[in-house]
């Protein structure tokens, strides 16, 4: 199996309106005043200041709104903010189109719900809603929504057929640790829970047909605008058990670093900033019956690691770089026996292949061959890999991670997703970015709180595993500001760095252009990205954009019955931010309040 790298994933009520301009943890070096950076002079910020964003004026906010589609936010916005709806909101639908029958039900779905977080049913339908948002300096992230129309039994039994000889293999004696990096039974890929767009595996041609899909995506976008993103996730181009068991094997490897950091006495420290002695590590592995002395002396010669005797994590991923030579070494001790295992040994020859095909997948999206140039370079777009599900995620941001080896060598082609409810989420980034200023490569990266909060702890509470998500909303909110602040410093210090603030919080956005002013990084440098989704928070997006900012809307489309699961999942995943969306339904209802009292019933936008 090509594992060239095994590049490690380490993810780790509403906040105040005063945040702090560097959050705890933040790098430990002075960090500039506003307008003063290292290397540049004050004239140079002096000369750029950031354009005045105002979030509060609902006039600008919803410039490009008409009447009734101010009236549809006011309504389903609060209609999504009820939980006894949110709850029962699959039997409603069902109960509205039996009565309406399907005509009138497409027709009302496309007046409320779908009209208002969908941009349409194909390519042709969504242009003018793209390029309306285009006209007020606001681009697109296209999302083909549709779902398999697969029912969670048939799943089960396609994905746990597919599982019973890996199942053999493994036994019964895995670790409740181990079993977080097991797909649930019920739903065979997990997409019986409140997740969006995680897709059931029926075959390999089934994933050649979603490659397809997103293809067209892709060139809807680049027909659509010169700049836009397509979102794309992986448990769509693969058979999402292998993703399970790679992430299974990449999380042991890096365990097995942590347990030797820890005998070293290193425990508690930034994974980035881990350094392992190498002789206390060849003594540790020779009590541990790893190999002899001399085939580990070897394993770590000069020129492997050079001269300093330690290596760090990403020293320690590399390793597998040359797997026929050390795949012997690569084990790791089995919690019920006791005894070492190679770390690679549950890799079949067909499940090699899976992983192949999903690259080669990835590949044909964004490919840069001379004689084959990509849809994705060649229309200008630039790919999007949603995050999903801790159990996917490892196995998820590793192969991202080799495609933006590949393919961002000028510029950041290819986004990888970070979710910072996770509570290593601050070592994922400062290791992937550590990686990429190693190598030379361009960093692209999009900061997301996260969707799976209530599947992920519910999960880990049935399993037995600890919670991987931040314990309160303001520690998650920590997080997210600390990993922003780490960033947009490479940003500033780095050109081969970019940065997409995903979030519907209006403090964070707050947070972000104060780092930007103070730090030097303007708009018009198009580095750092702001992003909403389609139907939410109009008034971050388009004052933003209005202002010169780089921001996204996250646009799904497709057809209006099989965008409904899409839709179902987006309203759950988000029921939150819904409930806190008062202050967007406040500025929706003043601004239509004072149309209608200035004789504005016909507002068209200008």
């Amino acid at each position: 199996m090509a594992l060239r790298r095994i590049v490690p994933v380490l993810r780790s009520g509403a906040p105040g309106s005063t945040l702090p301009f560097a959050a705890p943890g933040t790098r430990e070096q002075p960090v500039a005043g506003p307008g003063l950076v290292p290397g540049r002079g004050v004239a140079e910020a002096a000369r750029r200041p950031l354009p005045a964003v105002d979030f509060g004026n609902a006039q600008e906010a919803y410039r490009s709104r008409r009447n009734w589609e101010l009236a549809r936010s006011l309504l389903v916005l609060r209609l999504c903010a009820s939980r006894l709806l949110l709850a029962h909101h699959e039997q409603l639908l069902h109960l509205a189109r039996r009565l309406l029958g399907q005509r009138l039900f497409d027709k009302l779905m496309k007046m409320t719900f779908y009209g208002q977080f969908v941009a349409g049913e194909d390519q042709e339908s969504i242009r003018p809603l793209i390029q309306h948002n285009r006209a007020f300096g606001v681009g697109s992230i296209l999302d083909y929504g549709v779902e398999e129309d697969l029912s969670s039994e048939e799943a089960e039994h396609k994905e746990m057929e597919s599982r019973a000889s890996v199942l053999e293999r493994e036994g019964s004696g895995t670790s409740k640790r181990e079993k977080q990096h097991q797909a649930p039974r019920a739903s065979g890929d997990g997409r019986d829970s409140a997740s969006s767009g995680t897709y059931f595996y029926a075959s390999e041609a089934k994933c050649d047909k979603h490659m397809e899909t997103f293809l067209r995506c892709i060139e809807a976008s680049g027909a659509a605008s010169s700049d836009g993103f397509t979102a794309i996730k992986l448990t769509a181009l693969g058979r999402p058990q292998f993703l399970v068991q790679f992430s299974d094997v990449l999380t042991k490897w890096r365990q097995f670093f942590f347990q030797m950091a820890a005998e070293q006495g290193k425990a508690g420290m930034v994974a980035k900033d881990m350094r392992l002695e190498v002789a206390a590590l060849q003594e540790s592995m020779v009590k541990m019956g790893v190999a002899s002395r001399v085939e580990i002396e070897n394993l770590f010669k000069a020129k492997t690691l050079g001269v300093s005797g330690t290596l760090d994590l990403l020293d320690w991923s590399s390793f597998s770089d040359i797997r026929n030579e050390f795949s012997k070494h690569l084990v790791v001790r089995n919690v019920q026996t006791g005894q070492l295992e190679p770390l690679l040994s549950k890799f079949t020859e067909e499940e090699e292949r899976q992983m192949t095909r999903v690259l080669q997948r990835m590949d044909t999206l964004a490919k840069v061959d001379a004689r084959a140039r990509g849809k994705a370079t060649e229309a200008g777009v630039r790919l999007m890999v949603d995050a999903e599900q801790t159990y996917f995620q490892p196995a998820i941001s590793h192969l991202t991670l080799e495609m933006q080896r590949k393919f961002n060598v000028e510029k950041p082609l290819i986004f990888n997703t970070y979710q910072c409810y996770l509570k290593d989420a601050y070592d994922s980034v400062t290791v992937d970015l550590e990686l990429a200023c190693r190598e030379g490569w361009c960093f692209g990266a999009k900061l997301v709180r996260g969707a799976y909060m209530v599947q992920e702890r519910a999960r880990a509470a049935e399993i037995g595993y600890e919670d991987p998500i931040n314990p309160t909303y303001e520690a998650t909110n920590a997080m997210y500001h600390r990993c922003l602040n780490y960033v947009l410093e490479e940003v500033k210090q780095s050109a081969k760095a970019e940065v997409m603030v995903a979030s519907h919080n209006e403090d964070t956005v707050r947070f972000t252009l104060r780092r930007m002013e103070e730090l030097g990084l303007h708009p018009a440098d198009r580095k750092v990205y702001f992003g909403q989704l389609l139907g939410m928070c109009d008034q971050i997006s388009f004052p933003l954009g209005q202002a010169g900012f780089p921001v996204y809307k996250y646009v799904p489309y497709g057809p209006v019955m099989e965008v409904l699961p899409y839709l179902s999942r987006r309203a759950l995943e988000n029921s939150g931010v819904m409930k806190g969306a008062w202050r967007e339904r406040q500025l929706l209802w003043q601004e239509l309040k004072r149309r209608l009292c200035t004789g504005s019933l016909f507002y068209r936008p200008v």
